[in-house]
C-alpha cells in the first residue's frame, strides 16, 4: 500500500513505468500493476513538474504561465489525487483540509468552474498478463510447443494431439 506524504512537494513515479509523450497527452504502463494510463495535457504537465523539490504552489504558478490562464491549488491537488491512487507517485499526497470528505465529482464541479484549463484526467484500463492472453487450440490439433486445449482446457505438450 501506498504510503501517504503531508509533504507537498510530490515526487513522480519513474520505477517500473513505461512513458512516452505524445503532443496533447501522455501515455504510460505500469509494468508492475499491468495498467495503462492516459493524461490529458493538463494532467501530464502537472505530472511532469512532480520532482519532489516543487511545492503545490508553485506548480500551480508554473501551469499558470504555461497554460496563460489561471490554473488553482484546488486543480493541482485534485490532479495528484488521482494520480496517487493510480500509483504515478512515489507516495500519495494528503488533500488540504478544505478538500477533505469533498466527493470528487463536487470537487470537480468547484475547481470547473474556477478554471479556464481543462480539468486533469487520468484515464486508466488493465491489460491482460501474458498468461491471460494465451491462445487456446481446437480440439484435433497438435501441440508443436506447450498450449491449451480449448475443449478440456488442459495443456498440451508435444507430442500430443487435444482432444
Amino acid at each position: 500500500m501506498q504510503k501517504r506524504t503531508t509533504d507537498h512537494e510530490p515526487l513522480a513515479r519513474q520505477e517500473g513505468l513505461v512513458v512516452q509523450q505524445m503532443p496533447d497527452e501522455v501515455l504510460i504502463y505500469d509494468l508492475e500493476r499491468h495498467k495503462a494510463h492516459c493524461l490529458n495535457l493538463t494532467a501530464a504537465r502537472i505530472w511532469q513538474h512532480c520532482d519532489g523539490r516543487t511545492s503545490v504552489a508553485q506548480i500551480a504558478r508554473k501551469l499558470t504561465q504555461e497554460f496563460q490562464a489561471r490554473v488553482g491549488e484546488d486543480v493541482v491537488y485534485l490532479a495528484l489525487d488521482q494520480l496517487g491512487k493510480d500509483h504515478l507517485l512515489a507516495s500519495r499526497v494528503a488533500l488540504p483540509p478544505q478538500m477533505k470528505g469533498v466527493s470528487r465529482r463536487e470537487l470537480m464541479r468547484r475547481v470547473g468552474l474556477a478554471t479556464a484549463v481543462a480539468l486533469p484526467i487520468v484515464i486508466s484500463i488493465m491489460s491482460p498478463t501474458a498468461a491471460h492472453a494465451v491462445t487456446c487450440i481446437a480440439s484435433g490439433a497438435t501441440c508443436s510447443t506447450t498450449v491449451v486445449c480449448c475443449s478440456t482446457l488442459a495443456t498440451c505438450t508435444p507430442p500430443a494431439t487435444c482432444p
